[in-house]
């Protein structure tokens, strides 16, 4: 990964056309597009279809080579239906997809590269027909789930649980549950009597946490330069 050689006056500068862009181009596309949503490369996040939302506080992290996609089908008058709960973490590479309805909890994460779909896309002997079998998705508050999983139409899966990477669940996963591998059983539980805090109790005073992170930005960036900038970009070197 390259080091990020920007000033700290343009990188806050970053920052405000990154909310601009978000605003002017993924708003509109929204049946709901939540407060304070915190989004990395915007123009790598596609929206597709009427019945999206996505809840407050969310933040949303892509790139151009994996970007984040979702997608709320349009079938015989119908639309799939994409919610997106508040305080919730999307990385790189998420694609949720949608021909009836995905509900995700609120202080939920998402590693890089999962699926979450509610349908087959294709009927398994008549395969030019699309959609084929649906069924809704839930996923419940504060559900971690791991790099590259994926979530299989009619699956609900209960607070607080946890999926593996690379899992691919095509079951119920109860609440509090450690879950992994293909098809993805539960391993264990979490021990309840241990506190379990949520993104949203980190966020619970967003001043506080913003010029935390402003301090640190700060600090980060204090010998960066416009001219070493400028020079990281036309002449790298090993280390930048």
């Amino acid at each position: 990964m390259q080091k990020d050689h920007r000033p700290y006056y343009l990188k806050r500068l970053s920052h405000k056309f990154e909310r601009w862009y978000a605003h002017h181009f993924l708003a509109p596309q929204c049946e709901y597009f939540g407060n304070n949503l915190v989004f990395m490369k915007p123009w790598g996040v596609e929206i597709y279809g009427p019945s999206v939302s996505i809840g407050d506080y969310t933040t949303l992290i892509a790139t151009m080579d994996r970007r984040i996609r979702l997608t709320s089908w349009m079938a015989n008058e119908k639309s799939g239906k994409i919610n997106i709960g508040s305080h919730c973490l999307v990385c790189p590479g998420t694609r949720i997809q949608s021909a009836t309805a995905i509900h995700v909890g609120n202080d939920c994460m998402m590693a890089q590269n999962i699926i979450i779909t509610d349908a087959d896309w294709h009927d398994i002997y008549d395969r030019s027909a699309s959609i084929g079998n649906t069924e809704e998705v839930v996923i419940g508050n504060n559900v971690w789930i791991g790099d590259s999983a994926m979530i299989c139409k009619g699956v609900h899966i209960g607070e607080n649980a946890i999926i593996g990477a690379g899992s691919v669940v095509v079951k119920d996963i109860p609440a509090n549950a450690i879950a992994a591998g293909n098809p993805a059983t539960v391993l264990k539980y979490l021990d309840l009597e241990k506190p379990i805090r949520s993104r949203s109790q980190w966020m619970s005073d967003p001043k506080k946490l913003n010029e935390y992170f402003d301090t640190v930005e700060r600090i980060m960036r204090e010998k960066n330069s416009l001219f070493g900038w400028i020079r990281s970009i036309l002449f790298p070197r090993k280390g930048d």
